[in-house]
């Protein structure tokens, strides 16, 4: 799941680079109000599993208890 989690990071990162990159190339509004549109997406998404809920433990956390056993 932290792999997972790392790569929307990432992935964030580089959709407002892109987007900063694309403005100042003059690129198309729509692309990078869309770009950074998705980099929020995946921001919230990322908040809302590592967050502490109100028991105190996050969604990422008991992902990682509820896993299968091997």
């Amino acid at each position: 799941m932290s792999i997972a989690l790392s790569l929307l990071m990432l992935t964030t990162i580089a959709l407002v680079l892109g987007a900063a990159w694309q403005w100042r190339r003059g690129g198309s509004r729509r692309q990078v109000a869309l770009m950074l549109v998705l980099a929020a997406v995946l921001a919230v998404n990322v908040a809302i599993w590592t967050i502490p809920g109100p028991g105190g433990e996050a969604l990422v956390d008991k992902a990682l208890v509820d896993k299968a056993p091997q």
